[in-house]
């Protein structure tokens, strides 16, 4: 009976991590952490575009067919499927920072030897590995950022990240115009590569700033999730020392875990966001260029409608950043994706250049907004062992549209759709996205288990 008692008494002392985010304030540390976390995402982003504005080069170098281009550009993509499920797995069982570590670490050295790449077969595996090792970053660095926010500012500092996307978009139309242009062993596109490759540098970054406290309490490491939380609030949370932090109980890194009671609903749910969405996403953008010629823009203007879209970006992620502490995850994405459906369907059957170019700013503008919120949103839903397997599943799931969407538009292409038929196509999977948010439970102003 007084062993009983006393394991109690020792259990009265466990205290839920995430109750100790609720009252600390957003510190220097925390944005120090978001900068190096932002350009993180940044790499991983000009990473995953610099490929298609470099295809053309390459085609040409290697005698490339248009199925080998689309399939080079699907390469890296292919190689994040599987990467991504290693790495949330890895992210539960190592933590979150070294995952992203490593990952870059790898990814610079593989984009380094994918420069001297003597053939096309040999590019191409090297893109499938880069994409493999990217899939770390990817399926760390939201659940990670997150977890070392404090509750009232989670949602908004979060959306400010997927902020990256954009940024790494302009740096690889910026880094290709001025790289490509140039003669002998400083231009082309190794030497875009070449450069991009030393990004994996910023490893040493991520070295330097601390794991997330979640993971830590997850596994026991109590006294070090302390001094972490002690570190990022600056000194004004502390623990005391007889208080025990704990987090949600599931096995640890275990994709069983996500498809069991609750969590089933759940992973099901943002499997179909994650598919619909990015489909939805990538389906138009990565086939724009040739669909913009439809509508008789040439080449060298399609790519300034694609910066002008990826400027049109960054605006629709400081909205939605804003709105979302304000009315909660739910409302603001429902009404983002809402608004990009509209004016992706009006889009579809501009009449004139003008309407091409404001259409499609609103249409980025509601989109990339959207995505900023999502981002955040299915990063807070599994609870702390399972949120990198969980975000991880998502993530793959993102991947797959973007392996499956451009052969799937390009086949619809050869059967001579019009502009018109192709985009609204697209669109319908913006719909299936807007739908299916409806089912997927609020996380803004809880704490994360």
């Amino acid at each position: 009976m007084v062993q009983n008692v006393a394991k109690a008494k020792t259990e009265n002392k466990a205290v839920e991590i995430g109750s100790y985010f609720q009252t600390m304030p957003f510190t220097k540390t925390h944005r120090k952490i978001g900068i190096a976390l932002f350009m993180a995402f940044v790499i991983e982003a000009w990473e995953m575009m610099i490929i298609i504005m470099l295809s053309g080069s390459i085609a040409a170098e290697f005698n490339l067919t248009p199925v080998q281009v689309g399939s080079l550009i699907g390469s890296i993509f292919l190689g994040m499927i599987p990467g991504t499920y290693v790495g949330g797995i890895i992210g539960d069982k190592i933590g979150r920072r070294k995952t992203i570590m490593y990952s870059l670490m790898l990814y610079g050295l593989v984009s380094l030897a994918s420069a001297f790449s003597p053939n096309y077969e040999t590019l191409y595996a090297l893109r499938m590995l880069s994409g493999f090792a990217l899939g770390g970053v990817l399926a760390c660095i939201f659940p990670y950022y997150e977890e070392m926010l404090p509750v009232m500012t989670r949602g908004k500092a979060a959306v400010y990240l997927s902020a990256g996307w954009p940024i790494g978009t302009l740096i690889a139309v910026g880094l290709t115009s001025g790289l490509m242009n140039l003669h002998g062993i400083w231009g082309g596109w190794r030497a875009v590569l070449l450069v991009s490759s030393l990004a994996g540098l910023w490893a040493f970054v991520i070295a330097r700033i601390p794991e997330s406290p979640y993971w830590l309490a997850g596994k026991g490491r109590t006294a070090e999730a302390k001094n972490i939380l002690e570190q990022i609030s600056e000194g004004h949370t502390k623990v005391p020392e007889d208080t025990q932090l704990a987090v949600y109980q599931v096995k640890q890194g275990s994709f069983f875990e996500i498809f069991k009671g609750a969590m089933f609903k759940t992973t099901a749910l943002q499997t179909i966001v994650n598919f619909a969405f990015s489909f939805g996403y990538w389906g138009l953008y990565t086939w724009i260029p040739t669909l913009l010629q439809q509508k008789g823009l040439s080449m060298g203007q399609s790519m300034s409608f694609v910066a002008l879209s990826a400027v049109a970006q960054i605006p629709g992620y400081l909205v939605s950043a804003q709105l979302t502490s304000k009315f909660g995850r739910k409302k603001v994405m429902f009404s983002f994706v809402l608004f990009a459906a509209i004016f992706g369907f009006a889009f579809a059957y501009s009449q004139n250049i003008t309407q091409l170019y404001i259409l499609n700013f609103l249409l980025a503008f509601f989109s990339l907004g959207a995505w900023g919120v999502w981002n955040t949103w299915f990063g807070e839903i599994y609870p702390t062992n399972v949120r990198g397997v969980g975000y991880s599943w998502g993530v793959a799931g993102q991947r797959w549209a973007n392996t499956v969407a451009p052969s799937l538009i390009g086949f619809v292409i050869s059967l001579g759709w019009a502009f018109g038929a192709t985009v609204s196509f697209i669109q319908i999977f913006m719909v299936i996205t807007l739908i299916t948010i409806l089912f997927i439970k609020e996380t803004e102003g809880e704490i994360l288990h």
